[in-house]
């Protein structure tokens, strides 16, 4: 009897240690290598000095002779609007707050999740030349001081803090090494990036390229540490091979592919202009910075991404396509 007693003891106790060692698994793979970060902001080791980072190769390859070697910049200012909100038209179209996360924007001031195609064709825009496409982001903040604005702690979900404005925002197009350039049809939506980079099983899709003004050939998926004076950087480049059907892919990447490292296009897919968008920021060296994201992501640098739509009229794509194909450099 003695010893079947002991032996239940036993058992029981190997149970509890079981789900003991099972929950402190879950709560570790709920955090992943960030376990020390309990109010999931980053760490230090997101942040990486930009001195230690490798310098970068050429981003492109040298154009052919029938490569479209032209650019234009199009002059949508930096948000003095202070358009921001929680919602993704191009992810998630309909669903106020989607994102659960604070997009900023430049280009059509009334794009929201409600957004359609007649609402952002008759809308106002902050592109000087009047394009009326529209152009996001996920915003950055300083989690050192609360937020005081709209937009600065109602997004939630640990998305909290002073938002940073951007110092400046380009947005460029520029052409194929190795071809010339077809128009982008209107309304055409594309994004950039991965927004679930820090829990995904690949980085197939992660797109992040952040860097400090004074390193042009440095770029880094970790936040950067710029040397005093100098901006922190985020360079969000999109696909630029289109499939010549659809506007909208089904998993919204599917339409709109990148290139190969060589510069072509993958088969059954045609060159368009391809769009970045550069942004740049002041930020106090020493400072640790957030960039919004889901809950679970952390507020990984991985998971920097953006979007657009293009709302250019046929003439204003007509003329872009013409810049870029005729090798010119342009701004409007």
């Amino acid at each position: 009897m003695g010893n079947e007693r002991r032996l239940l003891t036993l058992a029981l106790c190997l149970v509890l240690s079981g789900v003991l060692i099972a929950a402190v698994l879950g709560a570790w793979r709920a955090v992943g290598p960030h376990a020390e970060a309990a109010d999931g902001r980053p760490t230090a080791s997101d942040y990486v000095d930009i001195r230690e980072v490798p310098r970068v190769p050429a981003a492109a390859p040298a154009p052919g002779p029938d490569g479209s070697t032209g650019s234009m910049v199009v002059n949508c200012g930096r948000n003095e609007e202070r358009h921001y909100n929680e919602d993704n038209l191009v992810v998630s179209p309909g669903l106020p707050g989607g994102a659960h996360h604070t997009h900023a924007y430049v280009g059509n001031l009334s794009t929201g999740a409600l957004s359609t195609e007649a609402s952002l064709a008759a809308a106002a825009t902050s592109c000087a030349g009047g394009d009326r496409s529209t152009y996001y982001w996920p915003v950055l903040r300083r989690p050192d001081r609360p937020g005081t604005r709209a937009h600065e702690d109602s997004a939630g979900h640990g998305n909290v803090g002073e938002i940073v404005p951007e110092a400046s925002v380009r947005v460029e197009f520029r052409g194929n090494p190795f071809s010339k350039v077809v128009p982008m049809p209107r309304f055409l939506r594309g994004m950039t990036g991965d927004a679930v980079a820090y829990t995904a099983d690949s980085e197939a899709d992660v797109r992040a390229r952040w860097g400090c003004s004074g390193s042009p050939d440095r770029a880094t998926t970790r936040y950067p540490r710029c040397p005093a004076g100098e901006l922190v950087t985020r360079t969000l480049i999109f696909p630029s091979c289109w499939n010549g059907l659809d506007t909208v892919g089904v998993t919204h990447r599917s339409h709109l592919l990148f290139t190969a490292a060589n510069g072509v296009c993958p088969k059954d897919t045609f060159p368009v202009p391809e769009l970045r968008v550069s942004l740049a920021y002041e930020i106090p060296p020493g400072l640790k910075v957030a960039l919004d994201s889901f809950p679970e992501q952390r507020h990984s640098p991985k998971t920097d991404h953006a979007m657009f739509v293009n709302v250019m009229t046929d003439r204003q794509m007509a003329a872009l396509v013409d810049c870029i194909n005729k090798g010119r450099d342009c701004r409007t």
